[in-house]
């Protein structure tokens, strides 16, 4: 046990060290996620590029819980963007995974993607309690111009490519305002975007995703408690001026904490 830990010690100190944090001798946490290969997608937020912070959510998850973070998302990236990462981890790791954590759905929002359908439907011939009936059959839309259409895609791959990984979704956390110059100027959330809708819609429909594809969903923009439209909780974002979007180091230890208390609820792998 004690060459374990001390393994387990050097890989953490390595990882840390690279991201200017003081990491601590063993995981806070020890439970059914130590020891696991974990991977995570999504939007600048989940970025390894540190976008508005000096150490990621992940990366304190690592120290609390003793996994091996791989980390795919992007900046900018929607649920679009997503699906590439998937296919990305797949190249790149195979089934060497164990769970799998998707955080994206705010830049949808932010673009103005209309919501859409889960299912599409078509007449279709089938033996019911011993006759032939046409029936309405449901099949998933897979529109990817639609927000839901585009969580499909992504998770029929994923339910194709990874059965016998975890699968746990992440609800967008609130937005506060954002400036990145020129254009790229983001009123917080009290306003809808171009099409009339409010972000918590993008945040239902992801709710909802864990239904449609049976995979568990944490709540981020509730469990967090990140609310940067007060100004007390400015503390926890990037710039209180122009970014109230990107959590800084202290937001973003806020959210790994919430997360691992919901992650000790979940099976870390389903091998």
């Amino acid at each position: 046990m004690k060459t374990v830990l001390r393994a387990m010690f050097v890989s953490f100190a390595t990882l840390f060290a690279a991201q200017g944090v003081e990491p601590t001798a063993v995981p806070t946490m020890p439970s059914q996620w130590s020891g696991k290969k974990v991977a995570f997608l999504g939007d600048s937020i989940t970025d390894k590029r540190k976008i508005g912070t000096s150490a990621n959510y992940w990366l304190y998850l690592s120290q609390m819980m003793g996994f091996e973070p791989w980390v795919y998302g992007i900046n900018g990236h929607d649920w679009n963007g997503v699906l590439g990462q998937a296919k990305k981890l797949k190249e790149e790791k195979g089934d060497a995974v164990d769970a799998i954590l998707i955080f994206a759905g705010t830049n949808d929002y932010n673009s103005g993607v209309p919501l859409g359908e889960w299912w599409q439907n078509a007449d279709e011939k089938v033996n019911s309690h011993g006759k032939e009936v046409v029936l309405s059959r449901r099949h998933p839309n897979r529109d990817q111009r639609t927000f839901r259409g585009r969580i499909n895609v992504v998770m029929e791959y994923i339910k194709e490519n990874f059965p016998m990984q975890q699968v746990i979704l992440l609800t967008p956390i609130h937005r506060g305002f954002a400036q990145f110059g020129g254009a790229n100027i983001q009123p917080e959330e009290s306003f809808p975007n171009q099409i009339g809708l409010y972000v918590d819609a993008y945040v239902d429909v992801i709710k909802e995703a864990g239904n449609v594809w049976a995979v568990p969903v944490i709540d981020l923009n509730s469990v967090s408690g990140l609310y940067p439209l007060t100004q007390s909780h400015g503390r926890f974002f990037h710039d209180t001026q122009n970014d109230l979007l990107h959590p800084n180091a202290e937001g973003h230890r806020r959210m790994a904490k919430a997360i691992a208390y919901q992650l000790l609820a979940f099976p870390a792998d389903l091998k």
